[in-house]
């Protein structure tokens, strides 16, 4: 079984434009876990990431082998005046070889509470496709992602 555990506190904006925007991680000792190196910040086609709250390369998680991958997610968003709030996750999300594949598209109400949101999917993953959470809101002016986790553990074919 190979894990990466992704986590950051660090407020993210999302502009107000209703499309969707990778959410970024930070490298280093303030990850969760990523001993098996699929989060990093010299990336396996050879891109370096300098700045990973300014690149959206800094929310890719990189498979470092093919099998069934198992997503995990938890977004909290600063209150706003949402009427919907949106997450997904995506098989190259920046389109570095092809088009974006997106899955587990949600379209959520806000609740009366705090809005914080956790998803889990399941798929086959590749190393040679990054996969990203990302976010989009309806508000009329950019909102706040306040904590997210991303998560993938992989279970190699064959084991």
């Amino acid at each position: 079984m190979l894990v990466c555990s992704l986590k950051t506190q660090s407020p993210q904006p999302v502009p107000d434009d209703g499309r969707y925007h990778v959410l970024r991680f930070p490298f280093g000792t303030s990850e969760s876990l990523d001993e098996h190196r699929m989060h990093q910040a010299a990336q396996p086609d050879g891109c370096q990431v300098t700045d990973w709250r300014a690149d959206d390369r800094s929310g890719l998680i990189w498979p470092i082998a093919p099998g069934w991958g198992f997503l995990s997610a938890m977004i909290q968003w600063e209150p706003g005046g949402y009427v919907e709030l949106r997450d997904r996750f995506t098989r190259d999300p920046l389109g570095l070889y092809g088009p974006p594949d997106s899955t587990a598209t949600d379209h959520r109400p806000p609740s009366r509470g705090m809005q914080s949101f956790t998803k889990v999917w399941q798929m086959k993953v590749h190393p040679s496709t990054p996969l990203g959470l990302l976010v989009a809101h309806d508000d009329d002016v950019p909102r706040r992602v306040t904590l997210a986790e991303f998560k993938l553990v992989i279970h190699t074919e064959g084991a």
